[in-house]
């Protein structure tokens, strides 16, 4: 599958916001959305530019897209799976992209950033239910239990991302065991207890035209 290779921060640029797409960095002086609070390119300080609903919906897209790492297809399936679930549209999806194994084991601090959590999910060094794992996109459900390989429980950043753990932010779907490297996944959350900054349902009318 294809992957994003270009400068990460620029993408935050973009969005006018931070995407938290670099792990510490973002908290540092040297996140390019405090030092360069404008989107890139030549004609990124013009604010002069009309947004129009179309505009809105597509920004929120590009932000939720780009906040879990997903390209257009994979983040269309994900919309049209939430269409046809019970309940609202918006709050599946998100759903949906919270309970990948990526952004699981990045929301249990077990690597600094989504894309971390990508790559050392895809070079086998967690396991769900005792078994080895190595498919980012693989859905969580509760009751599973996402746990660090004993063998590589010494990798330096799995190490640094546990000890820097910053508090999560009301995420009582998550039971955590930071000494034993392992987590489980207690329920569905709710979208109180999903701490992104995205207006589902400018995404919902967006895809719904």
């Amino acid at each position: 599958m294809a992957t994003y290779r270009d400068a990460k921060c620029r993408l935050c640029r973009r969005e006018g916001e931070k995407l938290f797409l670099k792990g510490n960095r973002c908290f540092t002086d040297k996140c390019a959305i405090d030092r360069r609070g404008y989107a890139p390119g030549e004609h990124g300080r013009d604010r002069r530019q009309r947004e129009t609903n179309y505009g809105m919906q597509l920004r929120e897209k590009q932000k939720a897209r780009r906040t879990y790492g997903v390209l257009e297809a994979q983040f269309r399936t994900y919309f049209h799976r939430a269409s046809r679930a019970s309940g609202v549209t918006g709050l599946a999806l998100l759903q949906l992209l919270e309970t990948r194994l990526d952004n699981v084991v990045y929301r249990m601090g077990f690597a600094p950033s989504r894309t971390a959590a990508r790559q050392l999910v895809g070079h086998r060094h967690f396991t769900v239910n005792g078994r080895i794992v190595n498919i980012p996109s693989f859905r969580v459900k509760p009751g599973d239990v996402v746990k660090v390989r004993e063998k590589s429980r010494g990798i330096p950043v799995i190490k640094s991302s546990i000890e820097n753990r910053r508090a999560p932010e009301a995420l009582g779907w998550l039971d955590v065991d930071a000494g034993a490297m392992t987590g489980k996944l207690v329920s569905i959350p709710s979208r109180v207890e999903i701490p992104v900054q995205i207006q589902e349902q400018l995404i919902v009318e967006l895809y719904s035209k």
